[in-house]
């Protein structure tokens, strides 16, 4: 899974026959052709033009009303302000929206050539979707059970840059806004509780642990205060006492007060009034909102219904993959009875945090060395690997990408969770890792950043089922790699796969068939060897966040299912190499777009081109 600072709400085994037909049906409706799909006609140059312009236009737009997107991706021009959040600026937004959608339609896409209609279809997704997301009111709930506004503020000092004068003065304007950016985000909070627009209690207990870190007796023992620890030799001594002290100022007069007035308005008005229904089919239009994002994290018109059989399926196959491996280790005692044995065995954990970023690091270089074989075009940028912050981990998934700001001179991350050790299988690093560092999550978005053909929404894009689908492959991907020698660790990533497919029964059960909160904790240990820790954080994610974690399976499908055709056709003509190069240097897709790319490459290698 991956973080990325946004405004607006939202990561070669045969199928069973019954399953390959579901998929097989449900990707027929996504294909059907629009106007010039699959053709490339003569581009029109009034078309292109008033494209271009228009996606310029929606750009200006984005960065100025998302200061703080706009210094992710490298530009800083609004490095000193932070966004206006109030539910007039959303209405303001979804009149702006409108306007754009509508110069998007009036433009002939079928006078497009490919890129520039790739380009379309996602920003017309893109309009859509806010549109829809502001008519449920999704901007209502700013958090989840381990994300929000104020987690992601607190990446600041990460994100932007600090070299000059100016990039300190920019910051201390930014922490001196804290309270008022607070104060929007509680009123449409607020304005939640009263529409039914709010986030089921149970995610959030022990959310105040990712508040309350913040709130501190001295400016130093605050995070935010770390860029004053290592300021440029350039400054002079009168420029740094003068920035250190107004930062001081700015963290105790500021960042705690706002914090300490959100951590108040959770403890006292949105915990004790959160609904203690989980589905999101509770909320207001609540069917038809599920809908949405069914549709929105899988870029696929499939129901709920639907995913949800394809993910029974699914369970079923790898239950017996799994099964195959027990058998193989010769253990005496039935399926329940080794998860039990997984999960508490000391063999299996490590016995410090150093030891598991060790482990973790030791899986990440070995990969580093395979990629050539894999991959034609590899990203210049490298990655760390660092523990989850404290503030975080209690609530925290297992590990986490974090992507570095565009152009910012930073690597990306690699965040491994040392809380709880007890609750981190060494079986499953292997597959982790792959995942969220190579040839995961950091080599996909690494590369996107780059690619300087492509215009910037698109470099800068998140769609989960691509995005979280290539994670997903690139776990099976790490067999073709040489790993999972170790028969546990085997079925480590047979876990992680089973996890991601339980995700499409359980997030579909719990918000479109009436699931509890305890249905889906049992549905998803007893399939899984994810700590019992992992697997009710998790549960507590999908019931704060609908429909992201269906992206995962339904987009590591698509490309498990794209690569298998291209080998059929193309036979030793086939190039892996070529391939990945195919789904990654286009940047993130649509899965239908994914599917129209792969087709082409097939086209082109048949004929020699």
């Amino acid at each position: 899974m991956t973080s990325k600072v946004c405004l607006v709400p939202r990561s070669q085994v045969a199928i069973r026959r019954f399953t390959a037909a579901l998929v097989a049906a449900v990707f027929a409706v996504c294909l059907l052709p629009r106007s010039g799909a699959g053709q490339s006609p003569a581009p029109s140059e009034p078309a292109v033009d008033s494209l271009h312009a228009m996606i310029e236009d929606e750009w200006t737009f984005r960065l100025a009303e998302d200061p703080l997107y706009a210094t992710l991706v490298g530009e800083h021009q609004f490095d000193k302000i932070l966004p206006s959040v109030s539910e007039a600026d959303w209405l303001r937004r979804l009149q702006k929206w409108r306007e754009f959608l509508g110069r998007l339609e009036d433009i002939d896409r079928s006078a497009l050539e490919l890129e520039d209609r790739i380009s379309y279809d996602i920003l017309e997704t893109q309009l859509k979707d806010r549109i829809a997301d502001v008519g449920f009111g999704a901007h209502r709930i700013p958090i989840t059970s381990d994300d929000g506004f104020h987690i992601r503020f607190a990446w600041l000092p990460k994100r932007m840059p600090f070299t000059s004068v100016l990039d300190y003065e920019n910051y201390i304007d930014r922490l001196k806004a804290w309270p008022r950016y607070v104060s929007q985000h509680i009123e449409l909070m607020r304005e939640g509780l009263r529409s039914g627009m709010v986030l089921p209690r149970p995610p959030l207990e022990g959310y105040e642990v990712t508040i309350a870190s913040h709130v501190v007796d001295r400016a130093e023992e605050s995070l935010f205060w770390e860029p004053f620890e290592q300021m440029p030799a350039s400054f002079s001594q009168a420029e740094r006492g003068r920035l250190q002290a107004a930062g001081r100022t700015a963290i105790a007069g500021s960042i705690v007060p706002g914090y300490a007035a959100f951590l108040a308005f959770m403890t006292s008005e949105y915990i004790p009034g959160a609904r203690q229904s989980v589905g999101a089919s509770e909320l207001p239009k609540g069917e038809a909102y599920y809908d949405h994002l069914v549709r929105h994290f899988t870029t696929l018109d499939v129901t709920p219904a639907e995913v949800h059989q394809l993910g029974l399926a699914e369970v079923d196959r790898i239950r017996r993959e799994m099964e195959e491996v027990i058998q193989e280790v010769g253990f005496e005692g039935d399926f329940a009875a080794f998860l039990k044995f997984l999960r508490t065995d000391p063999q299996f954990y490590p016995t410090s945090g150093e030891e598991y970023l060790e482990r973790a690091a030791w899986i990440a270089k070995q990969m580093d060395g395979r990629l050539p074989k894999l991959f034609g075009t590899l990203p210049r940028l490298p990655y760390g690997i660092a523990p989850v912050p404290d503030h975080l981990a209690p609530k925290y998934t297992a590990g986490r990408y974090i992507e570095p700001p565009s152009g910012g001179g930073e690597a990306g991350w690699y965040w491994v969770n040392t809380f709880k050790l007890e609750s981190r299988p060494l079986y499953a690093l292997e597959a982790l890792t792959f995942h969220e560092a190579v040839p995961g999550h950091h080599l996909q978005i690494a590369l996107a950043q780059e690619l300087d053909y492509l215009p910037p929404f698109r470099r800068t894009l998140v769609i989960t089922a691509y995005e979280e689908g290539w994670g997903l492959y690139a776990e099976w991907l790490g067999q073709e790699a040489g790993f999972y020698q170790d028969p546990f660790s085997r079925f480590g990533r047979l876990t992680y796969e089973m996890w991601r497919a339980c995700r499409l029964v359980v997030d579909t059960g719990l918000h479109a068939m009436g699931w509890s909160r305890r249905q889906a904790i049992d549905y998803l240990a007893e399939r899984t060897a994810l700590s019992i820790h992992e697997v009710t954080t998790e549960i507590d994610r999908y019931i704060a966040w609908p429909g992201q974690a269906l992206g995962y399976k339904m987009g590591e499908l698509t490309i498990r299912r794209l690569r298998a055709e291209a080998e059929r056709a193309l036979g030793e003509r086939f190039d892996v190499r070529a391939f990945h190069d195919t789904i990654l240097l286009r940047g993130e897709v649509p899965l239908a777009v994914m599917e129209e790319l792969v087709r082409d490459y097939i086209d082109r290698t048949m004929s020699g081109d």
